[in-house]
């Protein structure tokens, strides 16, 4: 397995120092954000650090041999729109941008592009499979006529009000996934498996490991604590970041030996990245580089 991290949480450094930073600390690879420059639609969101609407041979090239100088590997382009946004416009929009992300990673050698299946959080599971149905085949044909993988992350994406109660990403459970994987039963089609969202959604975050073992392209870092004295409180049905907080691994309720070694007994030896949401490592740009130090060190101790 190659450690690296997620670049969303460097928001303040360019391609080049990112890709410095993973270097001189030993990180293998890297996932960077591809998001379209502008402002951010929510956290961790908008942040830009390879801009694929203006991909040019030279941009590519310095891209390839600065990452490659740093012996540091682009193993995944993230961008997590919601693709089955109930605006016809902005479904388009986002399809397409996934697409120029597709483009870029077919340029850059890159084998993952990692995304949200996305959601109408207004319709019901089977009308969002039916959305679903529409808005994906074309995307996933697209990522195979440019050998490139699509990675799902597994994010039930309703922490904000506006994303209350149905959330914007279909992709959560292992019964949704099956449903899915059927109607799109493509190789090129999988996920980008995170446990902590399963964690704090009380699911076994281990099981499903064995079962997807040949749908898991790409893996994220990330802890979660659930306080018991607040879910006692507000219950399963409150918004999510009422009764959990994101932190680093090790600092969280995942235990990570277990998960590690389930990776270990699939063979699994694609990338791993360490998602950075610990708001208790975020008052500084050298509070966000110690939460990926201090990350790495932990997870370091399963890992060669």
């Amino acid at each position: 397995m190659k450690l690296g991290f997620v670049s969303a949480i460097l928001a303040e450094l360019d391609f080049e120092e990112t890709i410095g930073f993973a270097s001189q600390n030993g990180f293998a690879c890297a996932e960077l954000m591809c998001w379209p420059v502008g402002k951010a639609e929510r956290r961790y969101a908008g942040v830009t650090h390879i801009d694929v609407t203006a991909p040019d041979d030279k941009s590519t090239e310095h891209i390839k041999n600065y990452a490659k100088s740093k012996e540091v590997e682009l193993a995944v382009l993230g961008y997590y729109p919601n693709p089955l946004d109930p605006d016809a416009e902005k479904r388009a929009f986002y399809a397409g941008h996934i697409k120029k992300t597709i483009d870029a990673a077919a340029k850059l050698g890159v084998g993952v592009v990692s995304t949200f299946i996305g959601k109408d959080k207004t319709k019901n599971i089977k009308e969002n499979l039916g959305l679903f149905k529409e808005v994906w085949p074309p995307i996933i044909k697209y990522a195979e006529d440019h050998g490139v993988k699509i990675a799902i992350e597994n994010c039930p994406m309703y922490f904000s009000a506006d994303e209350w109660p149905g959330g914007v990403n279909l992709a959560t459970t292992p019964a949704i996934w099956r449903q899915m994987f059927d109607i799109i039963p493509s190789n090129h089609f999988g996920l980008a498996y995170d446990p902590s969202h399963f964690l704090w959604q009380q699911m076994d975050y281990i099981k499903p490991i064995y079962e997807f073992k040949d749908k898991i392209f790409h893996a994220h870092i990330k802890d979660a604590k659930v306080y018991a004295d607040k879910l006692n409180e507000v219950g399963v049905m409150a918004t999510p970041l009422e009764f959990h907080s994101p932190k680093l691994p090790g600092l969280g309720d995942v235990n990570w030996g277990k998960f590690i070694s389930a990776l270990t007994d699939i063979r699994y030896t694609s990338s791993i990245c360490i998602e950075v949401e610990d708001k208790a490592f975020e008052s500084s740009l050298e509070d966000k580089q110690k939460a990926l130090k201090i990350s790495k060190k932990y997870i370091g101790q399963y890992l060669l």
